[in-house]
């Protein structure tokens, strides 16, 4: 019974003194992997402008480049499998992926980081391109950082984001319907963990 109660105990005593830090300095700097088991991509839209028409993206991948003493430099790259769509009803998915997103063509939707502007002291903005249905554009991600330490579960540091981005679905041909049936603008929230030591 001891041995049981110490064996529940160790983990909970370790998440409790795991505190995360938000001083970038004192997180290490290098490659860090997108642990894909704690991300998400969340997306909406308006439908006849009524509500949020909301969905998901299954399939993400991204590596960040980061150095503690110029987190302004950090490099992201962020990849998503357009054909990965999840509303909730397969039969739409495919017909989102196949004639809406050209999954077949373009299989990816990619955003790579040209520059980080530090807005304050857990916050930033992240300038690049996103690469969507054939075509490319300047667009910008709103990024708030959460903090790192040290994850047990995982033996090595891992650091934790948020992020928000507005694109203009004409802009990246999606979808034909006029605006008032669904909106152009489509909001994308993305929640994601990194862990330390990726290639």
């Amino acid at each position: 019974m001891r041995l049981h109660a110490l064996a529940l105990a160790v983990p909970l005593l370790l998440a409790a003194c795991a505190t995360p830090t938000t001083d970038p300095a004192r997180l290490p700097s290098g490659q860090w992997e997108l642990d894909a088991g704690h991300a998400s991509a969340i997306w909406r839209v308006r439908h006849f402008g009524l509500a949020w028409y909301t969905g998901r993206f299954d399939s993400l991948r991204a590596s960040l480049d980061f150095d503690a003493e110029r987190p302004g430099e950090a490099q992201l790259t962020a990849i998503i499998d357009a054909a990965s769509i999840s509303t909730g009803d397969p039969e739409f998915d495919r017909t989102l992926a196949q004639d809406w997103f050209n999954a077949g063509r373009h299989p990816e939707i990619r955003f790579t980081s040209t520059r980080v502007e530090i807005t304050g002291e857990t916050t930033g903005r992240a300038y690049g391109t996103l690469f969507l249905n054939g075509r490319e554009a300047d667009t910008a991600m709103d990024i708030e950082f959460y903090g790192g330490l040290f994850n047990f579960l995982e033996g090595r540091n891992t650091i934790g984001f948020g992020a928000d981005m507005v694109i203009d679905r004409s802009d990246f041909g999606i979808g034909s319907l006029p605006e008032t049936v669904l909106g152009r603008e489509i909001r994308i929230r993305i929640e994601a963990e990194f862990l330390e030591g990726g290639e």
